[in-house]
C-alpha cells in the first residue's frame, strides 16, 4: 500500500519518514516570509577589489625582497671570488676594486686614497656574508 503525497506546505522528510520543519534553517510554514536572494554583486566587486589589492601589494612586497636577495647573491659572490691576500674580519669594513685586467680585488685602502677603479665597499657579517656599506 503507497502512501499518498503530502501537499506542498508540510514538511515531511520521505528518507526519514519523520516531520522535521523545526530541523530546517529557515521557515516552512504558509505564513513565513519568502526568502529573497540579495544582491551581493556590489560586496563581491567591492571585496575583490579589496583582496587584489591587498594580494597585489603583497606581491609587490615580495618582489621587492627578493629582488634585493639576489643583490645581496651577486654581491655576495663577487667579493668571495676577488682576489685578496688576507683573511678578512667579521665586522670589518673592505672596499672593492677592479684591477688593470678588469679583475676584483679586495683591499683595505679606501677610494679617497687610491686611484683604482672602485667598485663598492663590504662589510662581512656575522653570517659571513658581504653586506654592501655606504662609503
Amino acid at each position: 500500500m503507497s502512501k499518498a503525497k503530502k501537499p506542498d506546505q508540510v514538511v515531511f522528510n520521505e528518507a526519514t519518514q519523520r516531520y522535521d520543519a523545526s530541523l530546517k534553517p529557515f521557515a516552512t510554514n504558509v505564513g513565513a516570509p519568502s526568502i529573497q536572494v540579495n544582491d551581493t554583486s556590489s560586496w563581491k566587486d567591492r571585496n575583490v577589489r579589496k583582496a587584489n589589492k591587498q594580494i597585489q601589494a603583497k606581491y609587490v612586497e615580495l618582489k621587492a625582497a627578493y629582488d634585493q636577495m639576489v643583490e645581496e647573491l651577486e654581491y655576495n659572490t663577487l667579493v668571495y671570488n676577488a682576489r685578496y691576500n688576507f683573511e678578512p674580519i667579521v665586522g670589518e669594513t673592505y672596499h672593492l676594486y677592479r684591477d688593470t685586467h678588469d679583475a676584483p680585488f679586495l683591499s683595505i685602502l679606501t677610494p679617497d686614497s687610491n686611484n683604482f677603479d672602485y667598485i663598492g665597499s663590504f662589510q662581512l657579517t656575522s653570517e659571513l656574508l658581504w653586506k654592501k656599506v655606504a662609503h
